[in-house]
């Protein structure tokens, strides 16, 4: 099996953790390699809900060792309380099972106060944060203001590293944050004892795993539309999302990315502010929104909802170089009598990233027809009603990208493999 790269193709929440989750079952590493606790991945096992923020969605799998790689940015303590409920949850993870690099950066508390704070000061112009931090914690990365996870198991180090940042963040954090430097060290203390055992470098670990012809597995957060570089500026988050991001964010060479795996449900949904050029406000957009739960996994935001749009994923494939696709949810259209989906944008003739462009375009619609069965319980393609067959094949047209991975409901096994 290739080392193969699972990536968002809209703006998140495409049911990534779920087809990992699969993948995982043949892998012997996954690697989560940008993004913080502002994503969440869902899984559904024997019925059960699991959502992970930070661990690799491979936790399932007692054969694969989970790495938190340096392009991800870690909340130490949200990491300890993920590992406590995993845990309880019967899938607790020993130092041979997950590995945090030493080289990721940390969220701290002047993150989240800055990221809160800047949000609340936006009013109506706000981005639509989670208001984790993450964006005030890339910011200090980038900044060469950060404070890494090794910087986490040296005390006196760390000490040195926070007294710096609150200096700098001090006329920027409001009046009352009551941030001193001794009661953030005492309180990190615990958790760095908690995360000792985890944490090493991870670059070297993960070329001994190519250099034995280990498989990988290369996790995203977020979408492809959510990139700092490529997603709909500035209502994007602050890393890169796309399939290149990859690399850079395990240390791993663009050579040893094999495949590229598109995750993209089968009608589209946002959470937050931004442009959404085919979302509905009518009780179509209502009825997916509650028959495919479409409310976020982190915050519990109700997601906004739109019809498939086809020129979106087409710019998709173009970022990350799909070589196959994974479409989700297409039980959610099961009992819809005709299905819209956008195949193009008038007028435009190359696609506007940037949200004030995007949010002009006029969309072109082609109507198909829908089917009344239940589809849940299908396990292969021949299966599925014939205008949902038809529905795959004019998506996989349009992309010029093969659909691998048909999701049919919420569980695990309900899975069509092509």
């Amino acid at each position: 099996m290739p080392n193969i790269v699972v990536v968002g193709a809209q703006w998140g929440d495409e049911g990534k953790g779920k087809v990992v989750d699969h993948l995982a079952e043949q892998s012997r590493w996954v690697v989560r390699f940008q993004g913080g606790n502002n994503a969440g991945h869902t899984l559904v096992v024997n019925g059960e809900k699991l959502i992970v923020h930070l661990v690799p969605s491979g936790v399932l799998h007692a054969g694969c060792t989970c790495v938190i790689g340096n392009g991800v940015v870690v909340d130490p303590t949200v990491l300890g309380h993920e590992l406590d409920m995993l845990a309880t949850r019967g899938h607790a993870l020993e130092p041979d099972r997950l590995v945090l690099s030493t080289e990721a950066h940390l969220i701290l508390p002047w993150h989240l106060a800055l990221d809160q704070a800047r949000e609340k000061s936006l009013g109506d112009r706000k981005i639509g944060t989670t208001g984790r931090g993450i964006g005030p914690a890339y910011e200090d990365k980038v900044g060469r203001r950060g404070v890494r996870v090794a910087e986490l198991l040296d005390p006196e180090t760390l000490r040195e590293r926070v007294e710096e940042a609150l200096a700098w963040h001090g006329p920027r954090l409001p009046p009352d944050h009551g941030l001193e430097t001794e009661q953030i060290v005492a309180a990190l203390a615990p958790v760095a004892a908690r995360l000792r055992p985890y944490s090493r470098p991870t670059v070297g670990l993960l070329h001994e795993a190519i250099r034995r012809g280990d498989n990988i597995l290369f996790e995203g957060a977020q979408g492809t539309f959510l990139d700092v570089d490529h997603g709909t500026y500035p209502f994007v988050t602050s890393s890169s999302t796309v399939a290149g991001g990859a690399a850079a964010g395990s240390g791993v060479g663009p050579g040893a990315l094999h495949k590229v795996v598109g995750i993209t449900k089968a009608y589209t949904t946002r959470v937050g502010s931004g442009p959404f050029p085919t979302e509905l406000f009518d009780a179509t957009g209502e009825r997916l929104r509650a028959v495919g739960q479409e409310f976020g996994a982190t915050t519990g935001r109700p997601r906004r909802c739109g019809w498939l749009d086809l020129p979106m994923l087409q710019h998709a494939h173009r970022l990350n170089g799909f070589s196959a696709i994974a479409l989700t949810k297409l039980d959610v259209l099961s009992g819809m009598e005709r299905i819209a989906v956008a195949v193009s944008y008038r007028g435009v003739s190359d696609y506007p990233t940037g949200a004030r462009a995007l949010a002009q375009v006029e969309v072109e619609y082609v109507e198909l027809p829908g089917w009344s069965e239940d589809i849940r319980e299908c396990r292969r393609f021949e299966d599925l009603p014939g205008a949902c067959q038809d529905y795959v094949r004019f998506v996989e047209d349009h992309l010029g990208v093969p659909a691998e991975m048909l999701g049919v409901g919420p569980g695990r096994e309900a899975l069509i493999l092509r």
